[in-house]
């Protein structure tokens, strides 16, 4: 009987707990305090946004960031500091995406492919701030909490936090040596995972460079560094001394410098929005990298016997060489013909080349069935659709999107484009074939199949592309040629010229 009444008085607190609990107290009847709102973070909101636009819907990093950014400016309270962090945080999450997922699935209690796509998101660009930037540990954590109290709601937010919070006990070299493979075992794994590539872009690359281990990490690394922006005057219509004056404002060298090797290109020291130029905006310039110019120009001072009247860019969207070529060809008094498959594209040559002086035409065709009569042209370049392998500096998502498979429906487009372009071209006129790959497959031999197998008689030669580039080193053995971005400051471009011989 003794124990009876404190058995009644364990229920009646049991019940009172139950009661209070119910009612949103803990066990001493006390109501919790009201659960603040998250914090609101312009600079993470926006990055979270372009990366959402990346791994949800395809989007491309160079396409969608501006468009946001322009947004974020013209609502107020944006400013160059803040566009800047931005940047940052997407370039540098999508550029090491793969090392990054590699060290949250060593830290997340349950499989990559079963966390959703915004939560990965949260914790890739977390796992940047941590392991890829100068930002404190808490600051890092606690931003992206917050920013996952937001977006995603307080229960996927907790899982957010104690992942970046297991992230955070080691920083990246430490993260490294537990996850990647020793060099001496696989070195294309440990290659893969310290430099951020799948492992089948790491022996393509190695594959097209050569040499040993210290230059495919040099090029590895460039790839994961910011390039610079790099605009090209428009011959007839703006010299680049005046672009890089209207460049350099009153900020003097350090906004803008002549580029390397083109006499038309200018490079942008500083991050910032180029179309903010006038010559920009008004089509007198445009955004183009400077590997791109030189295989442009290098077609244009390939010598020629016979007529130099009629070029043709056959797959010229979205229209940097095909606005430079028509600048050029009308400084002869020469037309360009540019063409592209994809209507949206040809809108986008269109406006390239409006107001460029001289005779041009934008036409939708399909360069491998061309519209035009055999034998046409005096001068064709060709820059074929391709795997990108180039230009992963300024699409750092491409590399992971890309699977060795594309290869299959990539190379006999690039031989039956190649081919139809020395049809086109009459005996004695040149064709430039150019990719922005330097992938084996696509480039030279791509090149030599359509050489060793003609067909219909028309039959080309080799033209040594390297001293039509006389200030650019490292050309290697040529005929042909291939930029690199840690030699040469540009994309990994491709180019051969071929002359057509019957």
């Amino acid at each position: 009987m003794t124990d009876r009444p404190r058995r009644d008085a364990d229920r009646s607190r049991r019940e009172s707990g139950r009661r209070a609990r119910h009612d949103g107290r803990d066990r001493q009847g006390r109501r919790p305090a009201p659960r603040r709102p998250p914090r609101r973070d312009p600079v993470r909101l926006l990055a979270f946004d372009a990366l959402c636009a990346v791994a949800e819907r395809g989007a491309y990093a160079n396409l969608v960031l501006p468009s946001l950014l322009r947004t974020a400016r013209e609502s107020g309270g944006f400013d160059d500091r803040d566009a800047a962090l931005a940047t940052e945080l997407v370039y540098g999450t999508l550029r090491r995406q793969g090392t990054y997922d590699a060290v949250v699935a060593a830290c997340s209690d349950r499989p990559l492919a079963e966390i959703d796509t915004p939560v990965l998101v949260l914790l890739r660009l977390g796992a940047h701030q941590l392991l890829g930037t100068r930002i404190p540990s808490h600051a890092a954590v606690s931003s992206c909490v917050e920013l996952a109290r937001l977006v995603v709601g307080d229960g996927r937010a907790r899982f957010v936090n104690a992942v970046l919070r297991r992230t955070a006990a080691h920083e990246l070299p430490a993260w490294l040596d537990r996850l990647a493979p020793p060099y001496e075992e696989s070195p294309e794994r440990h290659l893969a995972l310290v430099h951020a590539h799948p492992r089948w872009v790491v022996s393509a690359l190695w594959d097209a460079l050569g040499g040993g281990r210290e230059e495919i990490e040099r090029l590895l690394e460039a790839d994961n560094e910011r390039p610079e922006t790099t605009l090209a005057a428009r011959p007839g219509r703006v010299s680049r001394d005046e672009l890089l004056a209207s460049a350099r404002g009153d900020r003097g060298p350090e906004r803008a410098r002549p580029g390397r090797f083109s006499p038309y290109a200018v490079r942008l020291a500083e991050g910032g929005d180029p179309g903010l130029l006038p010559e920009v905006s008004q089509g007198s310039a445009g955004v183009q990298d400077e590997g791109s110019q030189l295989v442009a120009l290098a077609l244009a001072r390939a010598p020629l016997t016979g007529p130099d009247a009629r070029w043709l860019d056959g797959c010229a969207g979205p229209g940097g060489k095909a606005a430079l070529l028509a600048a050029l060809a009308a400084e002869r008094g020469a037309a360009l013909l540019a063409a592209e498959l994809r209507p949206h594209r040809a809108g986008l040559v269109a406006r390239s080349l409006a107001g460029t002086p001289g005779a041009y035409q934008v036409v939708v065709a399909d360069g491998t069935r061309p519209a035009w009569r055999p034998g046409s042209f005096d001068r064709v370049i060709v820059d074929v659709p391709c795997t990108g392998l180039g230009v992963l500096r300024r699409r750092p998502e491409a590399r992971w999107r890309r699977e060795p498979e594309d290869l299959d429906g990539l190379v006999p487009l690039q031989r039956v484009l190649l081919r139809r372009a020395l049809a086109a071209t009459r005996p004695g006129g040149v064709v430039a074939y150019a990719t922005c790959s330097p992938h084996l497959a696509e480039t030279r031999a791509a090149v030599t199949d359509v050489l060793k197998r003609p067909e219909e008689g028309v039959t080309a030669e080799w033209i040594d592309a390297r001293p039509l580039l006389p200030d650019v080193p490292e050309l290697g053995d040529g005929p042909d040629v291939q930029l690199w971005p840690h030699r040469h400051g540009t994309d990994a471009m491709y180019l051969a010229l071929l002359r057509r011989t019957a």
